[in-house]
């Protein structure tokens, strides 16, 4: 079960103009459901996009950075679930140029200007006959209303589809992700994109990708493993014409945060939604580095899963972070309102109790307070429980 997180509405998902999309069903990994997405772009669309930095990173990852870098405008982005055309060597390089030649020949396009996307099972061979035979109804499919559907067809161990909008101005901001596992910063085991039809210069667009992405799924941990599939996708259609700059990244912020807390509240077996806080640091680099301390660290994880105030790991996992001087005994430390530690132990007036309490709420704050400057960093988290263990051991039976 999702923490606090319910399905999106399809009504409340925006359609952005010059964006269509439609869903299969190609039997890519499971009869009967939802598996291949076409995302069909109008002339003139602009697209940006950041990708895994794991060094073996998958076929689609390859040849989507291929085609980007080709010049080309891209005019269509195919994503399937299932599999994921991963550690395949020069044929799933081939099986990835050859989905995009298949798409492109429907929709009257180069091959160039197809970018591909896989998420799934890693180091089984890409369907490829699956996939050419679910595209025609893919095509027939195509509209611009369609994000709920094309959410729910990209899902893997997901619990629930993943999807955000917001208008600003003119423009609309939809957009849609996957993931539940193998998530942690440098971009997750997930995909996102995320659409407007603001019009947005191709310069810009590729700062804006990038910023969403530091402020989002590079805020985020599961269980700290990088996967080789990540895509995080801008698309910009231009259709709607200019809106203010700075009010246009907000929203896809906005919506870029709200995907990726879906991932973490949708985390593998995660019944915690933990937010982590990180202030009055050196730099922002310092910050983010005791929140991933505490984020990444199992016996932290287990211990929320217990609701147990077992705070001595916190503290490890602080002095564990690999920021140089910290003067351990300025740090406090606070769950929500409640202050645990403060002068390098255990904070006056703390009671077992009111650590207790906070710990058994579904969504926790947890504050740290460096004082040693002003900046400050937030990363999202969740638990570590047993059925993470079932659902990756589980994976491919």
């Amino acid at each position: 079960m999702a923490v606090n997180l319910s399905p999106p509405r399809p009504e409340d998902l925006l359609p952005v103009k010059g964006v269509r999309l439609g869903v299969a069903q190609a039997g890519i990994r499971k009869a009967g459901r939802s598996d291949l997405l076409l995302i069909a772009l109008a002339e003139g669309t602009r697209v940006a996009g950041v990708f895994t930095r794991n060094r073996f990173c998958a076929a689609p990852v390859q040849v989507a950075k291929e085609h980007l870098a080709s010049g080309r405008p891209p005019r269509a982005l195919l994503v399937n679930t299932g599999n994921a055309n991963a550690g395949t060597g020069k044929a799933g390089l081939a099986d990835a140029r050859a989905s995009c030649a298949r798409a492109a020949g429907l929709l009257g396009c180069n091959a160039r200007e197809v970018l591909p996307f896989s998420t799934g099972v890693i180091m089984e061979p890409l369907p490829l006959d699956r996939i050419v035979a679910g595209l025609p109804a893919c095509v027939a499919d195509l509209r611009e209303d369609n994000w709920g559907r094309a959410a729910e067809a990209i899902m893997t161990t997901d619990t629930v589809p993943k999807a955000r909008s917001r208008r600003t101005g003119a423009a609309a901001v939809t957009g849609i992700a996957k993931g539940a596992g193998m998530i942690r910063p440098d971009m997750a085991t997930m995909l996102g994109f995320i659409a407007t039809d603001a019009a947005v210069s191709q310069r810009a667009l590729e700062r804006l990708v990038v910023d969403a992405a530091a402020n989002s799924f590079n805020r985020i941990s599961v269980d700290g493993d990088t996967s080789t599939n990540d895509s995080f996708v801008l698309i910009a259609s231009g259709a709607a014409g200019r809106c203010d700059e700075a009010a246009l990244r907000d929203a896809v912020t906005e919506v870029s945060q709200g995907l990726a807390q879906a991932i973490v509240r949708d985390g593998e077996g995660a019944t915690k939604f933990i937010t982590v806080r990180v202030e009055r640091g050196r730099d922002e680099k310092e910050c983010r580095s005791v929140a991933y301390a505490i984020a990444h660290s199992p016996l932290v994880k287990t211990a929320f899963f217990a609701s147990d105030p077992n705070l001595g790991r916190l503290l490890a996992a602080i002095g564990n972070s690999g920021v140089r001087d910290l003067d351990v005994g300025r740090v406090e430390l606070f769950l929500d309102d409640v202050r645990v530690s403060a002068n390098g132990g255990r904070a006056p007036g703390y009671l077992e109790q009111d650590g207790k309490r906070v710990m058994g709420k579904s969504e926790i704050t947890v504050r740290v307070v460096l004082k040693r400057g002003t900046a400050v960093a937030t990363v999202w988290t969740c638990d570590l429980s047993h059925e993470y263990v079932t659902i990756n051991a589980e994976y491919r039976t």
